[in-house]
């Protein structure tokens, strides 16, 4: 397998733990973008997104936690916000400085591992997490909301988009409310201000898959 998956010693997860999506689809997320854009990659921002950020709700400096291809991180930076997305896949991450490149936006994407955010060595203000948290067990979910916590400065902010448990037609990773409550509570760090159902748009679902957009605060 290629270098830009991260396979140069045969391990194509790159030396750490692979997700449970991961394992579930027996390949690294790199693996995803190889043969074109995954079913997650509109080639836009998501429309809920776009939303919180014309009122305002992105402040500071901002991490797009699993950026992906970077079109969330792309318009918010579009905004003038100092902007650092990161993601384990690498072939998203080039894809997404192109981008970036072409569009003449300033914003940085790295590598990191989102288990392990506090090896950025950065705090910001506002976190995004778009499509990433509902990919996570139960079981690996402390370990990622402790991550997150490394990262967001106190009284910050904590987006998150997630595929949601209720209505037909769901995502293939479905969360609930309470599953949402449950990762996000004081004695982790947060304090759930706002669960609201909205959609994340696919390239499988023709108007969006039901999903939550919570609004998290860090304590």
């Amino acid at each position: 397998m290629s270098e830009r998956s991260g396979t140069l010693a045969g391990d194509p997860f790159d030396g750490r733990h692979p997700t449970s999506h991961e394992r579930l689809a027996g390949q690294p997320w790199d693996a995803s973008y190889e043969d074109g854009p995954p079913p997650w990659d509109i080639g836009r921002p998501q429309p809920a997104i776009v939303r919180v950020a014309s009122e305002g709700g992105f402040s500071g400096a901002v991490l797009d936690a699993g950026c992906g291809t970077g079109e969330n991180a792309l318009h918010v930076a579009s905004l003038g916000l100092t902007v650092l997305g990161v993601d384990v896949a690498e072939t998203a991450l080039a894809i997404a400085r192109q981008k970036a490149g072409d569009r003449g936006i300033e914003v940085e994407f790295a590598a990191a591992d989102a288990f392990k955010l506090e090896r950025l060595r950065r705090r910001f203000q506002t976190v995004l997490d778009c499509g990433l948290f509902h990919t996570f067990d139960g079981d690996e979910r402390p370990a990622y909301v402790a991550s997150l916590a490394s990262v967001t400065k106190p009284r910050g902010t904590l987006y998150v988009l997630c595929f949601s448990d209720e209505g037909p037609d769901t995502g293939p990773h479905p969360i609930s409310r309470a599953e949402l409550r449950a990762a996000f509570t004081p004695s982790t760090g947060w304090t759930v201000a706002a669960i609201e159902p909205d959609r994340i748009q696919t390239r499988l679902h023709d108007d969006g898959a039901p999903a939550w957009f919570a609004t998290i605060k860090r304590l």
